[in-house]
């Protein structure tokens, strides 16, 4: 039903612009369609005029009708003729300081600020818990016309039909009238989504449901005005609506699906609303085309495809990246390499098997592991596996969104192997249309897809993909496997057809399971171990609809079924577990272990470089030692040393600059530059306390060393021992004509030749015996004294004679002797 017409009683003069647009829209609604269509309706009004005239002026019954009919019809459209030359300069007069839009731009403006009713409205406003609001009016008008009866005889009927507890509330009025509506579609996807009316139907009621009663304000507010600019729908709304229309959205994943599309807004407005389901729509229209290409799978349903000369698809082999077309379908993954002689063989790795794996990975020439872009795919443990990169020069998302594909096509057919019946069951034929079961899994597969792929396109995935996967997110979520035995009992439930034994207890100790419509799901099904958890029994003995108007297994009026009562748990325990790992993250950050480790992080690519200088220096890979040296002496004797230090900042800005481009491809991964440490073990205050204690002990250590190293370097500059003194001078004195006398670059070579020859067996034992010297020189070294005087108070008048503390003499003697290396 077409909410842009309007009831329309009599011309208005042309100077009024508003006027002039209703009556264009009346022309243009009137305009629409075929001829014969448009003959046909300028005919019924026609009669109809002649029918009114007829019965206010009392006709004589000689006068030929037909004639004033065509007479009528020629005067209209003239008349329509007139109104579209008046209307249009009128709405597209440019104005000083205003932007002129064109004639589609203007239309489309007023299609989102003014909805117009084609029909009468029978709604009555006042009940007894408030005046319905507007939403709510025009949402029960239009989904009654669409039922066949009018908003007032569908109000009569939900009164008579629902309980006391339950017709009282407009909201379960508002959910009646679209409930009913949409459960006479048993598509996959609803087919009214692609019209701009329905799309505005189901936005209304959202709304409506949002906020079904008017408040003081606009309880006076006429229809005529109604307009949905700046009017957006909460999260609560979203989920209860949206799901209700086949292909929208899933139950499951609803909220996080609302919270993909917001992102930093307050709601879902209209314009974001309509352009979601246009993607949607477009995406569906576009698997059709799939088929028509040629060297396409036949036999299988194409998903998507990703192959394009901005967004290549490459598959790692051997360290070789091969381009090529990646299609993925409800089964398995086809891949076919593009070569310099053409296209090669098509590949095919099968998603159904049980020890199918979808990780993940890192690739790069050389083994590298530089790029996170990729996915490594692997049928079983002994096939081979895949390594598909994912090419993406606009962000980094392109890989998380195949990842959550894969692993969506490979949660699905673990799903149905874990709680659906086996093929070659015999009680399948005792269950009506249980034996679809698997095609209405495969097909919300194929729908979760299709939502993830229009989020892409719309550049709305600010999150992880795998949380808008039902069968993939459920695996790991809490109390996710009682979503899935729900989802189960949904699809392969259904009323008994032969004479089965039937048992009455409704949990799963004893029997079967039911739905709320009646529908079984026989006890013989469930192979799962997590039919067995306490968890389970509990959810399913107090799963029943105490009230409530039930019109189809996922649409309740009033009530939740039984997948919304599983996940409205399942939301409720994740966000627990989400706050509760937030308070530990930020209790657990702060701290000396939690700092020390920190450190120890960042330290690691200089640890790391140490490590190979350490491989090096020792000889343990003769050729990369050879190598540096060949290397390092070439530049010493080049005379390139002066080319060292700039060309390190080339480098330095060099690989800046690439990681920036690879990060803005998407080809580094989400988590890339992350830091991240082992959280510490669980512990009492007891054992907070004496970790606390140890690490202290080993700072007060470190900074001991330190200080006695700092003391015995005062003593050498300072003269505390003469001799010592002496001789390190002579030393630094000779090292000072040495470099005066002999070239840097000579003296450079010798220190690296003797750096890399101090581990071999030609020194080796000369080099003990000097280290051994310097240790031993090191330790005779007397570090200067240090006097430890007593505490001074400022209170106290400075011409008092200090006291002294008594152990103050035996603490001077402690740092002495620690100093002196006897400790």
């Amino acid at each position: 039903m077409n909410l842009q017409l309007q009831p329309s009683t009599g011309f208005a003069a042309p100077c009024s612009l508003q006027r002039v647009r209703q009556l264009r829209r009346v022309v243009r609604s009137s305009a629409g369609g075929s001829p014969e269509q448009h003959h046909g309706r300028w005919q019924t009004s026609a009669s109809q005029m002649l029918s009114s005239l007829a019965d206010r002026w009392k006709l004589p019954a000689d006068i030929n009708t037909d004639g004033i009919q065509e007479n009528m019809n020629s005067f209209l459209h003239k008349a329509r003729t007139l109104i579209q030359e008046v209307a249009v300069p009128l709405i597209n007069k440019p104005t000083q300081g205003k932007i002129i839009k064109s004639e589609s731009e203007s239309e489309a403006t007023i299609d989102q600020e003014v909805v117009y009713l084609d029909t009468e409205v029978t709604v009555e406003r006042k009940t007894p818990c408030g005046v319905l609001s507007l939403d709510a009016v025009i949402s029960i008008e239009q989904f009654a016309r669409l039922n066949g009866l009018t908003g007032q005889k569908m109000q009569k009927m939900f009164k008579s039909l629902a309980p006391e507890n339950i017709n009282n509330d407009a909201r379960n009025l508002v959910e009646y009238c679209c409930f009913r509506y949409l459960s006479k579609d048993s598509s996959d996807f609803h087919p009214s989504l692609k019209d701009i009316a329905f799309q505005r139907l189901i936005f209304i009621t959202m709304l409506a449901w949002e906020n079904p009663y008017a408040d003081s304000a606009n309880k006076l507010a006429s229809i005529d005005s109604y307009s949905l600019q700046g009017r957006i729908v909460g999260e609560e709304a979203f989920v209860r609506i949206a799901p209700a229309v086949k292909g929208v959205a899933d139950i499951t994943t609803s909220h996080y699906l609302f919270k993909v599309l917001v992102g930093d807004e307050k709601g879902i407005s209209f314009k974001l609303w309509s352009t979601y389901l246009n993607e949607l729509f477009r995406v569906h229209q576009g698997r059709r085309t799939y088929h028509g290409r040629e060297n396409m799978i036949t036999d299988e349903n194409i998903l998507c495809i990703g192959s394009s000369k901005k967004r290549p698809v490459l598959k790692w082999d051997n360290n070789i990246a091969w381009p090529g077309n990646l299609t993925l379908t409800e089964k398995a993954l086809y891949f076919e390499a593009i070569g310099l002689t053409g296209t090669k063989k098509l590949m095919r790795i099968d998603l159904t098997n049980q020890g199918t794996r979808v990780e993940k990975a890192k690739v790069g020439p050389f083994n590298s592991k530089l790029f996170d872009s990729a996915v490594e795919v692997s049928s079983s443990l002994s096939s081979e596996k895949w390594v598909l990169e994912f090419v993406d020069f606009g962000g980094e998302t392109r890989r998380d969104v195949w990842h959550a594909f894969i692993s969506e096509v490979v949660s699905l057919y673990k799903f149905i192997r874990e709680y659906g019946p086996s093929d070659d069951d015999p009680t399948v034929r005792h269950v009506y249309d249980s034996h679809r079961g698997k095609f209405r899994a495969t097909k919300s597969m194929e729908n979760t897809i299709a939502r993830l792929q229009s989020l892409q396109y719309m550049q709305k995935l600010h999150e992880d993909p795998l949380k808008l996967v039902p069968f993939t997110y459920l695996q790991s979520a809490p109390f996710g496997d009682v979503v899935l035995q729900t989802l189960a009992v949904k699809f392969w439930g259904g009323p008994l057809i032969t004479k089965f034994r039937p048992y009455e207890e409704v949990h799963i100790g004893n029997g079967h399971v039911y739905d709320i419509d009646g529908s079984v799901y026989l006890k013989r099904w469930m192979r799962s171990d997590t039919w067995g958890p306490k968890h389970s029994a509990a959810f399913w003995k107090n799963c029943t609809v105490k009230s409530g108007i039930i019109l189809g297994k996922h649409l309740v009026v009033g009530e939740r079924n039984l997948v919304e009562k599983a996940v409205f748990t399942c939301k409720e325990r994740s966000e627990v577990i989400e706050r509760t790992r937030a308070t530990i993250v930020a209790a657990t950050i702060e701290g000396i272990p939690s700092n020390i480790n920190l450190f120890k992080e960042l330290m690691l690519p200089f640890v790391i470089i140490a490590e190979k200088f350490n491989k090096l220096r020792r000889w343990e890979e003769p050729q990369s030692t050879t190598c540096f040296l060949l290397f390092s002496y070439t530049i010493i004797f080049r005379n390139m040393l002066v080319y060292i230090f700039p060309t390190i900042l080339f480098v330095m800005a060099t690989t800046m600059l690439l990681l920036k481009g690879l990060k803005e491809q998407g080809r580094l991964g989400r988590s890339f530059g992350q830091v991240t440490i082992r959280d510490q073990p669980p512990s009492n205050t007891l054992q907070k306390i004496i970790g606390l204690k140890e690490a202290m002990a080993s700072m007060e250590n470190y900074l001991q060393n330190l200080n006695v190293a700092l003391l015995k370097l005062r003593t050498i500059f300072l003269a505390g021992q003469p001799e010592v003194t002496t001789q390190v001078a002579l030393v630094l004195l000779a090292g000072s004509l040495t470099l005066f006398v002999i070239p840097f670059k000579y003296i450079l070579s010798f220190l690296i030749f003797d750096l890399f020859t101090r581990e071999l067996e030609f020194r080796k034992e000369v080099v003990m015996k000097f280290r051994t010297f310097i240790k031993e020189k090191w330790e005779s070294i007397d570090a200067t004294p240090v006097v430890i005087l007593p505490y001074k108070s400022n209170l106290i008048d400075s011409s008092m004679t200090a006291i002294k503390d008594p152990n103050e003499d035996a603490n001077s003697e402690k740092v002495q002797k620690h100093a002196n290396g006897s400790v």
